[in-house]
């Protein structure tokens, strides 16, 4: 009863429009009071999950995404990309992917991914020739290559779900070549759409704009270098790389660059202080919930489950895939990560998976679920920025999905493919 009411208390404040975040919290407070806790056993629960020092680096990983943002970084990481690939058959769809994945491995937030790269990019596209819908869905799929590529604060919060044990390091390194394999198999889909539709290719600037381009932008990239090689190298733990990449992009910006106006430092700042609470906010309540989800013995018994459905190692990865994309269309991914590490990591590392192929898997499983509805926020802030409507961009984003499904189910079933490269730099 005790679980029946958690789970139909958070399921109705769902339905009814209250943030997942709260409705985590009040459901918790309810199942502790059936089970006759003290009522404050949630709230010292909620201040317990997010008083942990790894956590203090997600502020300053925001913080430097912000700066990013607002700093003039993605222009030109727009510039070197339109460079280096522009010339390709629907050039303009291949320079939004591989910025995407530059990009996104400075900010590792797929939503500054989109707010950045697609107020650039998709009104230029439109210009050009391509239609709305593709524009909008090339961007949304290849921004959640921030999430996977490093630095990224959801690899941080994996950890802290995890139970501690976990290398964030290793997590870094290991989610370069997936990330990676994302947008090539995006590329791919792009190409092949782009010559359906006989999109154009812009034409080559030479390599003397290539080497002006790529040497504006690599002062940007720098900024990954500290957070990434200062915690890989063992100089900085990670909060120590985070504040020491957000200084570094904060003096880049101002006194590099010249692009940072006062304005625009207000804006960043107080994006970092709004996306840094949501997601302590998220930590907060889901670790409530995740406390009477074990309390109930729900791992156990959603493994006992699904062994009895099959004990093929191929079939329950398979479910638990499913299961975490169905999640990851109607929940948020912080409290996502918090909630679904603890229940089924055991059973992956039952199946004899590392731990970190596991988080690699589960972060791309609900990154694709912030491209689909009905809470995709990717797919939401995209259609914003492309002035499109959502049913628009569904009708033909499939071939987008079908990229980002083969590059899971090599993540899932070929360990190498995100353990290789811990393996050689650990």
């Amino acid at each position: 009863m005790g679980l029946a009411l958690l789970l139909g208390v958070f399921a109705l404040c769902v339905l009814v429009g209250m943030p997942v975040a709260f409705a985590m919290g009040i459901a918790a407070a309810g199942a502790f009071w059936y089970d006759g806790f003290p009522p404050i056993m949630t709230f010292q629960r909620a201040t317990s999950g997010i008083s942990v020092f790894s956590l203090l680096a997600i502020p300053f990983f925001i913080f430097a995404g912000e700066i990013m943002l607002h700093g003039g970084i993605a222009k030109r990481i727009v510039a070197m990309a339109s460079a280096l690939v522009g010339h390709l058959r629907g050039g303009l769809a291949m320079v939004n992917i591989f910025s995407s994945m530059l990009f996104g491995g400075i900010s590792g937030s797929a939503v500054a991914d989109i707010s950045a790269l697609g107020s650039l990019l998709v009104p230029v596209m439109k210009e050009r020739g391509y239609r709305p819908d593709f524009a909008v869905n090339v961007t949304v799929t290849s921004s959640i290559a921030g999430i996977v590529i490093p630095p990224s604060h959801n690899m941080i919060i994996f950890a802290v779900a995890a139970g501690g044990g976990i290398s964030v390091s290793g997590l870094f390194l290991a989610g370069v070549i997936p990330g990676m394999l994302m947008c090539i198999c995006l590329a791919i889909a792009a190409w092949i759409l782009s010559v359906r539709h006989d999109y154009p290719a812009e034409p080559f600037p030479g390599w003397a704009t290539v080497g002006r381009t790529a040497l504006d932008a690599i002062p940007g990239f720098m900024t990954a270098v500290i957070i990434v090689g200062g915690t890989l190298s063992g100089v900085f733990t990670v909060t120590e790389s985070g504040a020491f990449g957000a200084i570094y992009a904060l003096v880049l910006s101002i006194f590099y660059y010249r692009s940072l106006s006062w304005r625009s430092f207000c804006m960043a700042l107080a994006g970092a202080v709004r996306t840094t609470a949501m997601v302590m906010v998220l930590i907060a309540f889901a670790s409530s919930f995740a406390y009477l989800l074990a309390l109930y013995q729900v791992p156990a018994r959603l493994s006992d489950l699904l062994v009895t459905v099959s004990e093929n190692p191929v079939i329950i990865l398979l479910m638990i895939n499913v299961i975490l994309l169905v999640l990851g269309m109607i929940m948020d991914m912080a409290a996502l990560i918090l909630i679904c590490t603890p229940i089924f990591l055991p059973i992956a590392k039952g199946l004899g998976m590392d731990p970190v192929q596991f988080g690699i898997m589960l972060l791309i499983n609900l990154g694709i679920g912030l491209c689909t509805p009905p809470v995709g926020t990717c797919l939401f802030v995209g259609c914003a920025v492309g002035k499109i409507r959502i049913e628009q961009a569904m009708k033909s984003i499939w071939p987008f999905y079908l990229a980002l499904f083969a590059a899971l189910v090599l993540v899932t079933y070929v360990p190498a493919v995100s353990l290789w490269l811990p393996s050689v730099m650990e």
